[in-house]
C-alpha cells in the first residue's frame, strides 16, 4: 500500500503541475494530503513532519544557496543594463565578412550571457528581441535564425556560473553522502559547486563549438540561407573600431574571468564569487547608463587589484601582538583601498538606481528568488513525504534490478528526465526527481560529478524540445508574427540532434568531465 500511495503522490504532483497549478504549493499541498491518507490507513507516521522544520531550517542557512539570488542579480542587472545589445553589435562586427557570421555572433553571445547571467528565459527573449529582427533583415532563413537564437539561450544551462549548476550542487552533494552512508562509508566524501563548475567547463565549451560548426557548415552548403553583411553596413568612419571592439568585450569578459577565476583558483566559495559578480554587474551597468561614472569604476576596480595584490604579498591580520612595519603599511594600504572600493560602489550603484534601473533589478531578482525558495521549501516537504512512504527504497530497487546495470539505469533516468523536462521546470526536476534517483545511481558506482553534468545537459536538450521545449514559448512570445511556430520547431531540430550527440559523447568519454575538476582539485 505504501508504494503504491508514493507512486500515486508522485503521478498526482506532475498532474497538478502540467494543469497549471502553482508549482511550490501543489508540490506541498499534495504532500500533506497524502500524508494524511497515509495516516488514515495506517503507513504514515505524521510525526515524521516534524523533521520538515529542520529541513527548513536547514535551507535557508545554507550558504550556497546565498549564491542564487546575487547570481540572480548579476544576471537581472546585466540584462536591464542593455550589456548584452552593445555585445551582439561588436560580435556582428567582428564576423561581419564570415558567411553565417551573426549566428557566429549570437551563440558567441549567448555563451557569454550564459557565463554571466546563467538564466535561460532572460537570455532568449533579450536576444530574441535584438538579434532575431536583425537577422531576418539580413536575408536570414527563419528557421536558422530562431534554432540558433533557442540553442544558444539554453546554453545558461550549462556554463557556470548557471543557477541551474548551483541547485544541481546543492542537491547532488546531499545525496552523494547518503549513497556513501549506504555503503558503509562514514567518512563520505562531498561534491562542491565549484567541482560542478570546473566540471561542466569542458562540455559547455564543446557545444559552443559543435554549436558554431553547424552555423559555419550551413553557410557553406546554404549560402542563401546565411548571408555575410555587407561591409559598407559597418564602416567606421572615426577609426575606432578597435577601442569599440575592446569597450564592449573587455567589461564582461573581465567580470566572467573574475567570478569563475576566484572559484575554480579557490580563491572565494561560490557565493562570495557571486557576490563579486553582482557588485560588477553594478559597476558595468553604472558605466553603461552614465559616462560619469568612469572615473568612479576606474577608482575601485584599481582599489579592488591593489587589495587582491596586498592580501598575497603581506599579513595583514591586526589581532597579532607585534606587527612588522612593511605589514603595518601594507595594512594602511589596504584600508585606503577599501575606502575608495565602496566609494565607487556606492556611487556607481546611486547612478544606476538614479538611471531607474535598480529598482527594476531588485525587484526581478526578489520575483525569481521567491519563487526559486518557495518551490525549495515546497520540494522538501515533498520528498519527505515520498521518502515516509519508502518511495526512494522503491525506486532503487527498480533502477538496481534493470537490466545492464548502472548503464541501464542511466539510460532510464536520462530518458525519464528529458520527457520531464517537457512540462516541468528545471527547479522541479532538481528537487523532486534528482534527489529520488541520484543516489542509487551513485551507489551503484558512478561519479556524481558526471551523473551532475548529463542530467544539465539533458535538462539543457529538454528547454528546446518541441512541443513543450520552455526556450520555444519564450522565444514565440517576442518573435515577430511572420516567424510561425512551425519554423522555430523545424530551426531547433538540428541542435537537438546535436544535444543528443553531445550527451553521447559525453557518456563515452566521461573524462571530458572529471579532467578538469581533477586538474584543478587534485
Amino acid at each position: 500500500m505504501s508504494g503504491f500511495l508514493a507512486l500515486a503522490l508522485f503521478a498526482v504532483t506532475c498532474g497538478l503541475i502540467v494543469v497549471g497549478y502553482p508549482v511550490a504549493f501543489t508540490l506541498a499541498g499534495s504532500a500533506l494530503i497524502f500524508a494524511f491518507i497515509g495516516n488514515l490507513l495506517g503507513v504514515f507516521d505524521l510525526g515524521l513532519l516534524g523533521a520538515y522544520v529542520q529541513q527548513i531550517f536547514g535551507r535557508m542557512t545554507n550558504p550556497v544557496l546565498i549564491a542564487v539570488p546575487l547570481f540572480v542579480f548579476m544576471g537581472v542587472m546585466l540584462e536591464r543594463s542593455k550589456v548584452a545589445e552593445d555585445l551582439l553589435d561588436t560580435m556582428g562586427f567582428l564576423f561581419r565578412r564570415l558567411p553565417g557570421g551573426l549566428g557566429v555572433s549570437v551563440i558567441c553571445v549567448g555563451a557569454l550571457l550564459a557565463a554571466s547571467t546563467g538564466i535561460v528565459g532572460a537570455t532568449v527573449v533579450t536576444m530574441g528581441l535584438l538579434s532575431l529582427p536583425t537577422m531576418l533583415r539580413r536575408g536570414y532563413d527563419p528557421s536558422l535564425a530562431a534554432g540558433t537564437i533557442c540553442a544558444a539561450g539554453t546554453l545558461g544551462q550549462i556554463i557556470p556560473p548557471s543557477i541551474v549548476l548551483v541547485l544541481l550542487g546543492e542537491v547532488l552533494s546531499s545525496a552523494y553522502q547518503q549513497s556513501q552512508l549506504q555503503r558503509g562509508i562514514f567518512a563520505p566524501d562531498t561534491v562542491s559547486v565549484g567541482d560542478l563548475f570546473a566540471g561542466a567547463m569542458v562540455p559547455g565549451l564543446m557545444l559552443v563549438g559543435l554549436y558554431i560548426a553547424y552555423q559555419i557548415g550551413v553557410a557553406w552548403l546554404r549560402p542563401d540561407s546565411s548571408p555575410a553583411i555587407p561591409a559598407e553596413d559597418f564602416q567606421d568612419p572615426e577609426g575606432r573600431s578597435a577601442a569599440r571592439v575592446i569597450g564592449a568585450l573587455a567589461p564582461p569578459g573581465l567580470l566572467i574571468v573574475a567570478v569563475l577565476g576566484s572559484i575554480l583558483g579557490g580563491i572565494a566559495t561560490p557565493t562570495e564569487a557571486a557576490a563579486l559578480g553582482g557588485i560588477g554587474a553594478g559597476l558595468l551597468a553604472a558605466l553603461k547608463v552614465d559616462g560619469g561614472a568612469k572615473w568612479g569604476v576606474l577608482g575601485a576596480v584599481l582599489a579592488l587589484v591593489c587589495l587582491m595584490a596586498l592580501v598575497f604579498a603581506f599579513d595583514l591580520r591586526v589581532g597579532r601582538a607585534s606587527i612588522a612595519t612593511g605589514d603595518l603599511i601594507a595594512i594602511g594600504l589596504a584600508v585606503l583601498a577599501t575606502v575608495v572600493l565602496v566609494l565607487g560602489v556606492i556611487d556607481a550603484f546611486r547612478r544606476v538606481q538614479r538611471a531607474g534601473i535598480l529598482r527594476e533589478v531588485m525587484e526581478g531578482t526578489l520575483k525569481i528568488t521567491s519563487m526559486v525558495f518557495a518551490i525549495l521549501l515546497g520540494a522538501a516537504l515533498f520528498a519527505l513525504v515520498f521518502r515516509g512512504f519508502g518511495g526512494d527504497t522503491l525506486v532503487h530497487g527498480f533502477l538496481t534490478d534493470l537490466p545492464g546495470g548502472a548503464v541501464g539505469a542511466m539510460l532510464v533516468v536520462m530518458a525519464t528526465l528529458f520527457v520531464l523536462g517537457f512540462v516541468l521546470d528545471f527547479i522541479e526536476i532538481i528537487y523532486v526527481v534528482v534527489p529520488i534517483v541520484a543516489p542509487p545511481l551513485m551507489t551503484m558506482g558512478l561519479d556524481p560529478l558526471w551523473i551532475g553534468v548529463m542530467i544539465a545537459v539533458n535538462l539543457q536538450t529538454s528547454f528546446l524540445t518541441p512541443p513543450f521545449g520552455f526556450a520555444l514559448f519564450y522565444l514565440r512570445g517576442v518573435a515577430p508574427k511572420e516567424v510561425t511556430t512551425g519554423q522555430i520547431y523545424k530551426g531547433v531540430a538540428p541542435f537537438i540532434a546535436i544535444q543528443v550527440g553531445a550527451l553521447a559523447i559525453l557518456a563515452a568519454f566521461p573524462a571530458l568531465v572529471l579532467w578538469l575538476p581533477k586538474l584543478i582539485y587534485g
